[in-house]
């Protein structure tokens, strides 16, 4: 939603509020909703809407960003455990989608695994960089991230 980017997040917050009261089992709307909240640092409501929101059933694309979303707000408000198990589950779900991995490497560092971060991160370097010195030295740095 182009509102969140510019500048009008609170009247989005009311029409997507007052959108809720009407149709509270719409998946999108607390979708968006939860999104919204988290813009504006509101994290902690953003998480019951994230979570009904996916028990709702959205469309594949925003259901990856729904858990995307609900990892990285877990994350935030110190949940930390909870934020890396919805990451890995969201990640074996959608395992093309690299930015999961990526925010599962901060989850992983704020629940205090800085060595399998770092690891994931290295990982995600490997599969996606098509920069030709990461990729001639590929192998090299996999094994030296699985010795860390």
């Amino acid at each position: 939603m182009g509102s969140r980017h510019g500048g009008r997040v609170h009247e989005l917050l009311a029409a997507l509020s007052d959108l809720d009261a009407r149709y509270p089992n719409i998946a999108e709307i607390n979708y968006q909703l939860a999104w919204t909240y988290e813009v504006l640092d509101r994290e902690t409501e953003a998480v019951p809407l994230y979570e009904k929101a996916i028990a709702l059933g959205l469309p594949e694309n925003e259901l990856c960003g729904a858990l995307l979303g609900l990892g990285n707000t877990l994350r935030l408000i110190g949940k930390t455990a909870r934020a890396v198990e919805v990451l890995r589950s969201a990640s074996a779900q959608f395992p093309d989608n690299k930015e999961l991995d990526a925010f599962l490497a901060l989850a992983l560092h704020a629940a205090g695994e800085p060595t399998e971060a770092l690891r994931t991160l290295i990982d995600i370097l490997c599969e996606t960089s098509e920069d030709t010195g990461i990729t001639a030295y590929q192998r090299a740095l996999r094994h030296h991230a699985s010795r860390l």
